[in-house]
């Protein structure tokens, strides 16, 4: 990868200017404060990297994933003018409510997406990252889970067409349902997802025996998770099963969901990590040398995603944990008192007979997988 490429995080005023309502879960202002505390630690300029204004996307360019109706359907919603068909596809209910910003703002943040894959394309930059990108649950006709449209979907198809050969990675704590519905009969897109278990937690699906269909056997890989996983088993998941994927499957460009739900605290959720896993994830992906497309997603815990954003910013700068001390304040400069040891989390102490059961299960799932995917990869 070229170094002297510096990484490139997208943002403008354009995605500052709109909301989910009042009492919604989903806070959209969460990417101005991860740019706020990049700016503060000196990770927007000099040795980190560099700020991109995004494109919002067009009609014609929707089109690619959502079909006419159901973008037409969003835009008559947006200003009051709600059908019944545009409530058989998801809209109005408690997490994809109807508001008069909801299409204009998924069409900026699926911009910032699809900006970021050309500028990637484009040879400009070897990573980008949209914080405000993420959307994974919106299906072709289909608003769900805070998502109306799906700009990671937009994405792989923009890199499809460009001829490359596509690992998506979504490390959100909720299934990304509606990735695996787009490509869950091609071979031209791995998708991984490692996700809280559809057991104890909605969307209720990503199981194992979820593996892709015709050509697209074996490149949908799920791997559900149990309650209370910590970082060492969660990267013990990592290296085991999506390691030798990776290098089996030798993909041309990363897409990377980074949901920060999967944080011990989040209201949403139940794992019981701390960001330095996906601080080491993120790490291990660039070791491959291949470009980084990155997004935001879930995380309802505003501050702890916001710093959880801003450790996997400086992780693709290349920043490294000197800086992490020097420069963090950690909960400090985020006006908490939790814990002052910089961007990282602190190690969560954890009980012996918890992090057995849990091993168990990981354990499980490990055999699970390397005996019903590997044999399609030749591992």
């Amino acid at each position: 990868m070229d170094n002297t490429k510096k990484a490139v995080f997208i943002h403008s005023q354009e995605l500052e200017k709109y909301s989910y309502p009042p009492d919604s879960m989903f806070v959209t202002q969460r990417a101005a404060k991860t740019r706020e505390l990049l700016i503060s630690l000196g990770l927007l300029q000099g040795n980190g990297g560099r700020e991109s204004a995004p494109v919002s996307t067009t009609i014609s360019e929707l089109e690619n994933f959502h079909s006419a109706r159901y973008l037409e359907a969003l835009q008559q919603a947006a200003i009051g003018k709600i059908s019944p068909e545009a409530r058989s596809m998801g809209l109005g209910t408690a997490d994809c409510p109807v508001f008069k910003d909801m299409f204009d703002y998924a069409s900026w943040a699926c911009g910032a997406t699809l900006t970021g894959a050309e500028l990637i394309l484009s040879g400009e930059t070897d990573i980008a990252f949209n914080p405000s990108g993420g959307f994974h649950h919106a299906r072709a006709e289909m608003a769900s889970g805070f998502c109306y449209l799906n700009d990671l979907v937009l994405a792989c198809l923009r890199f499809l067409n460009s001829g490359k050969r596509v690992l998506y990675l979504d490390i959100d704590v909720h299934h990304g349902d509606g990735v695996q519905e787009a490509f869950y009969a091609s071979n031209q897109v791995m998708a991984i997802s490692l996700h809280e278990s559809g057991k104890t937690l909605w969307p209720g699906t990503g199981f194992e025996n979820e593996t892709g269909d015709g050509p697209g056997k074996g490149f949908t890989v799920n791997v559900p998770l149990p309650i209370g996983i910590c970082d060492a088993a969660y990267l013990e998941v990592f290296t085991e099963i999506v390691i030798p994927l990776i290098k089996a499957y030798d993909p041309d460009i990363f897409v990377l969901q980074t949901g920060m739900d999967a944080l011990a605290g989040d209201p949403l959720a139940h794992l019981e990590l701390t960001n330095n896993a996906h601080a080491e994830i993120i790490d291990r992906l660039l070791g491959f040398n291949k470009p980084l497309l990155a997004t935001g997603g879930g995380g309802y815990h505003v501050d702890n995603t916001v710093r959880g954003w801003a450790l996997a910013w400086k992780i693709m700068c290349g920043a490294g944990d000197k800086s992490d001390i020097a420069l963090g304040m950690g909960g400090v400069m985020l006006q908490s008192t939790e814990w002052s040891g910089g961007l990282r989390d602190r190690v969560l102490p954890m009980d012996e007979q918890h992090c057995e059961a849990v091993e168990t299960a990981v354990q499980a799932t490990i055999r699970s997988l390397t005996r019903n995917v590997f044999e399609y990869h030749g591992i």
